[in-house]
């Protein structure tokens, strides 16, 4: 006779040490800039799948890649004087 039992290590697997570190926590947040920039562009991309693309749908996809590029940017010169900054 085969039992029917509940996985109690599949339910407990993902105890409270599976949870993000501060470091992590701290990456995320110093990347949040980024992140909501990458967001807009995705939405303004949605946005224009299923129509033709018009003079202003243009400058909004323009203003948002360019806005990921700024972010981009940005977060790579903090990334280095943050490095600097340990190192001296």
């Amino acid at each position: 006779m085969n039992h029917i039992v509940t996985v109690q290590d599949a339910v407990t697997a993902f105890a409270p040490f599976m949870e993000p570190t501060d470091a992590e926590l701290d990456a995320i947040e110093h990347e949040a800039p980024l992140i909501d920039a990458e967001l807009e562009l995705l939405d303004v991309q949605i946005a224009l799948l299923d129509r033709r693309i018009t003079a202003l749908d243009g400058r909004r996809l323009r203003r948002a890649a360019n806005k990921v590029l700024a972010e981009r940017a940005e977060l790579a010169n903090r990334t280095v004087s943050v490095r600097e900054g340990d190192a001296a």
